[in-house]
């Protein structure tokens, strides 16, 4: 089903967000903390377009955009400064969900084949702004790209329609109803520009108009009404929130019919609160909050499981998760790869914060990158002696040791697991 977006966009310019490409005025000295404003708003995406005009200024523009996409809950597309097959590698290595090329620069068009064949015609995006439309190429757009953002009013009056690929079309500060019937016109697959900037804490009831227009709009769809759940006395339904990532219980907490609706209206996971008696927003005061990424209902419709991306910590203790004390020690191996790798480097960090005297981990730390690197390289060469060898024992002994070191390193250069997965899951 395609969905109509509500798109924000950040103008990256010396590490601050301005307002626009011709307005320069800076409206937050932090483009994290903004696009993450804009994120929990409920947008559906965020469009950076980075104003670099050095390879420097880039560089730092490109460092923003990764930690944007690492906070944000939404896909982020990145713009700016493209002019070769390597600029739109280095944006969707950063976890952009697409590159937009500037169509009205020639070298975009003389690499837009190349970068659609090695990266994927779906991340790959193109801005058109009114003087461009005359050059519009139909031809090498519709092959190589697989949606147009449309820069001002006159690319929409020009383009839209001219061309099969859907659109992004950035639009001033209108009134209501020319904003619903520009999303009802065939081809737009979202609005952003001034109208969406500026009206952010407004996305959930337009998003809720869109609706009663018949427009589709992405909110959490289910397939259950609250009426179709078995309540308790109290008239609540008891939810299990678990990590959508590690599978790890985070939570248990109770939800009445205004918390679900309000849970799949937000996106945001809300209980209501037996001892406040009132509605509860996970992470309203912490900042803890919780994203919905999936929710089940047990085979008696009288239990929710909910998955979600938690941000912080679960627990008000300050653990990670609230069932941080054992009763029973499990006597088994843990088997979910990314809680082991996580346990194991957690050691490894705590040997650096808190050194224990005979400790190997420690002693690595005390001679410091280069000694760690040398046994990451002898460590390789052992995992290919062994693979040379066929031993498939000796393979997985010596790829282990290999792991092991490998995160000494990351705890030496401060990298985490959730970094190395998210970025291979970029890639």
């Amino acid at each position: 089903m395609s969905y109509k977006q509500f798109v924000a966009s950040i103008y990256l310019k010396d590490k601050k967000a301005v307002k626009s490409f011709v307005d320069n005025t800076v409206v937050s000295q932090d483009p994290v903390e903004l696009a993450c404003f804009y994120s929990e708003s409920g947008v559906d995406a965020i469009l950076i377009f980075d104003m670099s005009f050095n390879e420097t200024m880039h560089d730092e523009a490109l460092v923003i955009t990764k930690r944007i996409c690492e906070k944000v809950q939404v896909p982020v597309y990145g713009s700016g400064h493209i002019n070769k097959p390597e600029d739109v590698k280095k944006i969707l290595y950063a976890g952009c969900e697409k590159a937009v090329l500037n169509f009205g620069k020639e070298c975009s068009q003389n690499i837009l084949e190349e970068v659609s064949k090695r990266f994927g015609r779906e991340h790959i995006a193109a801005t058109i702004a009114s003087e461009d439309s005359l050059v519009i190429n139909k031809e090498l757009l519709e092959t190589y790209v697989s949606e147009l953002v449309l820069i001002d009013e006159h690319a929409l009056k020009n383009c839209l329609g001219a061309s099969a690929l859907p659109a992004i079309v950035f639009l001033p500060e209108i009134s209501l109803d020319k904003m619903l019937s520009v999303m009802e016109r065939t081809g737009v697959s979202g609005i952003a520009g001034k109208i969406v900037n500026s009206n952010c804490k407004e996305i959930t009831a337009l998003k809720k108009i869109c609706q009663e227009r018949g427009i589709k709009v992405h909110t959490l769809e289910v397939v259950m009404e609250f009426s179709e759940f078995k309540l308790g006395a109290d008239g609540l339904i008891p939810v299990v929130v678990q990590d959508y990532r590690t599978g790890e219980v985070l939570m248990v907490a109770y939800m009445n019919e205004e918390a679900y609706l309000t849970t799949l209206r937000t996106g945001k996971m809300t209980y209501y609160s037996r001892s406040r008696k009132e509605l509860w927003v996970k992470g309203l005061t912490s900042g803890h909050f919780q994203y919905v990424k999936g929710l089940s209902v047990d085979c008696d419709n009288d239990t929710l499981l909910a998955k979600v991306y938690q941000v912080g910590a679960a627990c008000h203790t300050g653990n990670y998760s609230c069932f941080y004390r054992d009763l029973v020690p499990m006597d088994a191996e843990e088997g979910n790869p990314l809680t082991v790798f996580e346990k194991v480097y957690d050691v490894i960090k705590d040997r650096k914060i808190n050194p224990k005297e005979g400790s190997y981990t420690n002693y690595l730390f005390e001679k410091g990158t280069d000694k760690i690197l040398k046994k990451l390289g002898e460590e390789a060469t052992e995992i290919v002696i062994a693979a040379k060898n066929d031993d498939t024992d000796e393979i997985t002994y010596e790829i282990s040791d290999f792991l092991y070191h490998m995160m000494v390193l990351m705890a030496e250069k401060g990298i985490s697991w959730e970094e190395i997965t998210r970025e291979l899951s970029n890639r």
